[in-house]
């Protein structure tokens, strides 16, 4: 039981501790790739620490559903740190429900953000608030059936259990269906994290943007905390994108030496990972709204193909 504790602990300590960086890396990777020197990897810690130093503004027409919001959102990404296979195949909170205990966790942080846009009474605010919601209901279905093709695959529905299996056996990689699911989250991980070309996190222009629409009123600490949650989501899409799809040197306990190997396999895959989504959103722009349903629709698409390759294809 103390160990599960501490395990927990330590995952949820490496995700808000880390989150920043890897934010702060590809921003760094896109400015490099463009030709700019652009900001230090270390700059999102100095941008969440002056912003704690600010005034809390608060509009009077608020409620207490804007303020209770960004402690909402922290609270649930460190929980959901519990669930994840971050350091290790055997998290803390695997045993409640996994993928269906991590996509509530993500969808009430959702569902309090686009209440917390409309309580702001800002016109902008409700179509940020409205634009999410939308996404979300395409983007949940297809995460549960992308990880579906890996439980059918594995044969269990626990993440630390589907990360294990696939790393003593990596021949369950090797299968169309593996590839397919793999292509099917990472374009959800677009759409969930407010990434191009699904919507750009650098710029504020109010016609066309989702998530900044929604905090516009935020301020100060809260705002530090909203800017905070939506770091740690990025880290752990990005963790299940490289610890279920390619669950290699994840050890399955949490001692001095395997807690190290995990913690450097993780920073590897996400480097990795990080450069990818650099180049892609160097490459690409942002797609105009009414073509992000049909992106999630051809994602969906592919999360149903990868789960009757599974079966069809055993």
């Amino acid at each position: 039981m103390t160990g599960a504790i501490v395990g927990a602990l330590l995952q949820a300590l490496v995700v808000a501790v880390a989150s920043p960086l890897l934010l702060g890396l590809v921003r760094t990777l896109k400015a490099r790739l463009v030709g700019r020197r652009g900001p230090d990897p270390w700059q999102p810690y100095a941008d969440l620490a002056k912003l704690c130093r600010k005034e809390v503004v608060i509009s009077t027409a608020t409620s207490w559903i804007f303020r209770f919001t960004p402690f909402v959102l922290v609270a649930t990404m460190l929980v959901a740190a519990g669930v994840v296979p971050v350091l290790g195949t055997r998290p803390a909170l695997s045993f409640a429900g996994g993928i269906i205990l991590l996509m509530s966790l993500f969808m009430l942080g959702t569902f309090f953000l686009a209440l917390a846009g409309l309580d702001s009474g800002s016109a902008f605010g409700g179509m940020g608030s409205s634009r999410e919601v939308a996404v979300a209901a395409l983007a949940e279905p297809t995460v549960m059936l992308a990880v579906f093709a890996l439980v059918i695959r594995t044969g269990t529905t626990n993440l630390g259990g589907v990360a294990e299996r696939i790393g003593n056996e990596p021949a369950l990689a090797a299968h169309p269906g593996h590839l397919l699911a793999f292509v099917a989250f990472f374009i959800v991980m677009l759409a969930e994290t407010g990434r191009l070309p699904v919507d750009n996190p650098a710029t504020h222009l109010e016609l066309t943007m989702i998530h900044e629409a929604m905090i516009l009123e935020y301020s100060g600490p809260y705002l530090a905390m909203v800017e905070w949650a939506s770091a740690m989501k990025l880290f752990l899409f990005m963790t299940l994108l490289t610890n279920l799809f390619a669950p290699w040197w994840v050890p399955a306990d949490l001692g001095a030496y395997a807690l190290l190997l995990g913690l450097l396999a993780l920073a590897g895959k996400l480097v990795l990972l990080a450069a990818a989504l650099a180049v892609l959103e160097t490459a690409v722009a942002k797609l105009r709204l009414f073509r992000v349903p049909e992106l999630l629709a051809g994602s969906f698409a592919l999360a149903l193909l990868s789960v009757a390759a599974v079966v069809l294809l055993k």
